[in-house]
């Protein structure tokens, strides 16, 4: 994902929401709908974790430090392990607790027509944001599925926007459909009923994002293809035996932190030793070039041949 791509993803989300978020209040002191309330804090954590999403992407960019000789890329992985927590408790809990309340105290909507025309601009809105990010997201995604893109990603801030999107869109339909059911039942028992149903939409999408950001910042190494893609540099020099073995992390989302052992024919002179681990990284860097760091510890094939 190039920078300005990831940006233009979170802005559209942010201008999206913060406009829908004020549309639904609105809303909501017209008609009264939980729905409508629900959603509307919800587009208010949104647009508050688009924020976070652009001041963890601009933190992430800070020099490394004698405190912290590795940068600070992981920067992007923690706003973004903060946005899944305020999706799940300003967005989640809120509404579950706003449709139990109503349950237990229903009241009839007014101008119920106002939250109809309001949720029916937002999903246009909506709609609009999250067709930006799959344009962002597609060549990330590749041939992959898209949950293998959510799970599989390095890059935070699109899988986050996707599934904020996506939820966003399911709970506009979800109010939708609770305000129509309540406006031809008469029964505002279904308001609450598509409060409830969007809190716990909102609830596990937050779930999904709590698991995957804490795995990135607890630190991922290479997949399986990017792995055997370095293997395969660092063992394409007649100099170099095998891999012996080998560690990788990202520390951020563009940079890869790789360290191994390789096995080098016996008897080479230093000087040959040196070129041939100079030689390993520049083929490793132009093949994988998220591999900014590299530390490769020359060895001698211990392994018994088997004759």
């Amino acid at each position: 994902m190039s920078a300005s791509g990831g940006t233009r993803a979170i802005i559209a989300a942010l201008l999206a929401n913060a406009g829908i978020a004020v549309a639904k209040f609105i809303g909501y002191l017209i008609t009264g709908s939980s729905s409508m309330l629900a959603e509307a804090v919800h587009s208010v954590a949104d647009t508050s974790n688009q924020g976070l999403l652009l001041l963890g992407g601009k933190r992430a960019k800070r020099a490394a430090t004698s405190e912290h000789p590795f940068g600070y890329g992981r920067d992007r992985y923690f706003y973004s392990f903060v946005v899944a927590l305020l999706l799940f408790s300003l967005g989640s809990v809120f509404a579950i607790y706003e449709g139990v309340h109503k349950l237990q105290h229903p009241e009839p909507l007014t101008t119920p027509i106002v939250a109809v025309i309001i949720l029916l601009v937002a999903i246009g809105l909506e709609t609009f944001s999250f067709r930006t990010a799959i344009q962002e997201s597609r060549p990330l995604k590749g041939n992959g599925t898209w949950w293998q893109f959510i799970r599989q990603s390095k890059v935070p801030e699109l899988p986050v926007v996707l599934l904020e999107d996506f939820g966003a869109l399911v709970g506009l339909i979800l109010a939708l459909g609770g305000v129509g059911l309540t406006v031809l039942t008469g029964n505002p028992a279904w308001d609450a009923v598509g409060t409830l149903c969007i809190g716990a939409l909102l609830g596990v999408i937050a779930i999904i994002l709590i698991i995957e950001m804490k795995s990135l910042l607890i630190g991922e190494g290479a997949v399986a293809p990017v792995l055997a893609k370095i293997v395969g540099e660092l063992e394409a020099d007649p100099r170099v035996q095998r891999v012996i073995h080998i560690r990788t992390q990202y520390l951020g989302p563009e940079e890869l932190l790789v360290a191994a052992k390789i096995a080098l024919t016996p008897g080479l002179p230093l000087e040959e030793v040196a070129r041939a681990i100079d030689d390993a990284e520049r083929r490793v860097r132009k093949a994988v070039p998220d591999a900014r760091i590299i530390y490769l510890e020359p060895d001698l094939e211990r392994t018994p041949v088997a004759s």
